[in-house]
């Protein structure tokens, strides 16, 4: 719907601007350009309503309408078929003090090994001093 109003005001938009462009203006004689054409009346000499004046018109109105009712339409809160899910209360937590915090070691002395995706301790390597097989 408010694509085809929007569709509608664009097209009418375009047909306002080149109507308005066509039309000559009041004073376009010679005279008008001296400062003569406005002696006839208050407001300058008023001629027959040419068609051009007409289609300025109900363009206008046209233009004006679906500008409100455009304006009415985005002013309202957007209905949806589809109902956005409740939020849950959150559950009640109570932390435990036994276990050891998130990436820290179990036992004081093991440490985990990076990358491993494990999460059992690794051991320590063995001194250098231990590992010689010569015993030197």
């Amino acid at each position: 719907m408010i694509l085809l109003i929007t569709l509608l005001h664009v097209l009418v938009c375009v047909f306002l601007i080149l109507v308005v462009l066509l039309q000559t203006g009041k004073g376009a004689d010679l005279a008008g350009a001296f400062g003569g054409g406005g002696s006839q009346t208050a407001f300058g000499a008023r001629g027959a309503t040419t068609l051009l004046h007409k289609l300025t018109t109900a363009s206008a109105v046209i233009f004006m309408a679906t500008s409100l009712t455009l304006a009415v339409l985005a002013s309202r809160p957007s209905s949806t078929v589809v109902q956005e899910p409740e939020s849950a209360p959150a559950a009640e937590t109570t932390p435990a003090t036994d276990a050891p915090a998130a990436g820290a070691p179990a036992e004081p002395g093991a440490e985990f090994e990076e990358g491993s995706g494990s999460t059992e301790p690794t051991p320590e390597p063995e001194s250098s001093q231990e590992a010689d097989p010569d015993g030197q």
